[in-house]
């Protein structure tokens, strides 16, 4: 479900200055999939979970969703603008579905069996080799600014980004702060555009981010926060975030998070449509539900992101 290239798809690529044809041609491809192509909004769909937290916990709520082929239609069906899995998920459905909708390789993982693990860091597992093999537009990859394995995490996306633009594929952060500051500073605004601006200086073409809250982690940030950002409103606070990296000239998405009903799914698409931020990345809010209803909650994201609803 591929559109033409549109205007507002060419002026977003003119923000990536030093990337070769074959990453911008990637790019574009995620942003011309789907229901939003053409907008210079994304729906990015994420299944991980099962790596990070377990089957049952990921995908007891909705026996279909054990199957990889599930996620892969859903997606589809949905109208989304990628698929993004670790390696083994993705081979399970590649070939079936070669062709049909964005592929993104996670190429990094933890999971919760080694306690505090999952938190703080993640084994690579899969490649550009992979991502090549499996037909993918693009690597997505967690680092998590403030642990002590930060400066790990770092180096690894570095050597990674290098080959996948070598490679003609774009690159994908997910950026989680956490480590050494509260929990909630983990969703701190401070910490969230901070780990923002540093997906974007290691050379992410799309960013995501979980959704930040008002409040102020670093006492050092305090003072310019508060004399200088809005933050009073869900939409102020995804306008800083997108404002943090490059000044909107990087692609921001945000996580769906914890399981909520539909309204407060649809409250946060019309906050990151208000803020100019790029779209969604959502998962366990999709795949933990009926199919019906997962697919009715995507067609409305669809419409606030396209301004069809207020």
């Amino acid at each position: 479900m591929m559109t033409f290239m549109t205007e507002t798809t060419k002026k977003i690529l003119t923000h990536y200055e030093s990337d070769c044809p074959g990453t911008k041609s990637n790019l574009a491809r995620i942003l011309s999939h789907g229901h939003l192509g053409g907008t210079g909004k994304l729906i990015i769909y994420p299944v991980d979970q099962g790596f990070e937290h377990g089957p049952g916990r990921s995908f007891s709520m909705n026996e279909g969703s054990y199957d990889p082929h599930y996620h892969f239609q859903l997606a589809i069906d949905g109208g989304l603008s990628a698929f993004a899995a670790p390696l083994g998920l993705l081979e399970a459905g590649a070939s079936t579905f070669a062709g049909e909708i964005p592929l993104i390789l996670k190429v990094n993982s933890g999971n919760s069996l080694v306690p505090g693990n999952e938190a703080s860091d993640q084994a690579i597992t899969g490649t550009v080799e992979d991502a090549l093999r499996l037909g993918c537009s693009a690597i997505g990859f967690t680092i998590y600014p403030g642990v002590d394995q930060t400066y790990e995490l770092y180096e690894e996306i570095q050597a990674l980004a290098q080959e996948a633009k070598a490679c003609g594929l774009a690159v994908i952060i997910w950026s989680y702060p956490r480590g050494h500051m509260s929990k909630a500073g983990e969703t701190g605004l401070d910490t969230v555009a901070y780990g923002a601006h540093m997906a974007a200086l290691l050379g992410a073409h799309i960013i995501k981010v979980k959704l930040p809250s008002e409040h102020i982690e670093s006492e050092a940030a305090r003072f310019a926060y508060e004399e200088n950002v809005a933050a009073g409103a869900l939409r102020d606070r995804v306008a800083h975030v997108v404002k943090s990296c490059f000044d909107g000239r990087r692609l921001v998405i945000f996580s769906g998070g914890e399981a909520k009903d539909e309204e407060a799914v649809f409250d946060d698409a019309r906050a990151i449509r208000d803020g100019g931020g790029s779209g969604s990345i959502i998962g366990r809010n999709c795949f933990q539900r009926p199919r019906d209803e997962t697919l009715a909650l995507l067609k409305g994201m669809v419409r606030i992101y396209k301004g069809k609803d207020a």
